[in-house]
């Protein structure tokens, strides 16, 4: 069984978002880090940058596969986690903390609705 947190809302993508103060946190799913197997190379947008929802905004790279990561909701960049450039196995360690891939200023508050609840998420990955 794989870890899902109750307290965040999901993409039927795989990443997953934790909103605070309008501020959300978005990673990848233990289920996702999972599948991918170990993450060796993590690509994100740069500070200020804008994303779109369901648009591409960066890519993950694992000894099995290559794949794109798509924005769970849109807003701007705020921050993004240089640890990963150096230590990608973040995301494969702790994909709900350390692993985290970027913040972004959320541009439209009712894009979470659209998003999977963990009892959702847990039927789409089972």
């Amino acid at each position: 069984m794989f870890d899902i947190p109750d307290d965040l809302k999901y993409a039927t993508s795989h990443e997953w978002v934790a909103v605070e103060n309008g501020t959300a946190t978005i990673g990848i799913t233990d289920f996702a880090q999972d599948e991918l197997g170990d993450i060796v190379f993590v690509e994100l947008p740069s500070e200020g940058e804008e994303i779109a929802k369901d648009s591409e905004f960066g890519v993950v790279e694992s000894i099995k596969a290559v794949s794109d990561l798509y924005a769970p909701i849109s807003g701007t960049v705020e921050a993004v986690n240089d640890d990963l450039t150096n230590a990608p196995e973040l995301v494969n360690d702790d994909p709900y903390g350390d692993g985290w891939f970027i913040t972004v200023s959320l541009a439209d508050r009712s894009e979470l609705d659209a998003l999977l609840s963990p009892e959702a998420y847990e039927e789409q990955t089972a």
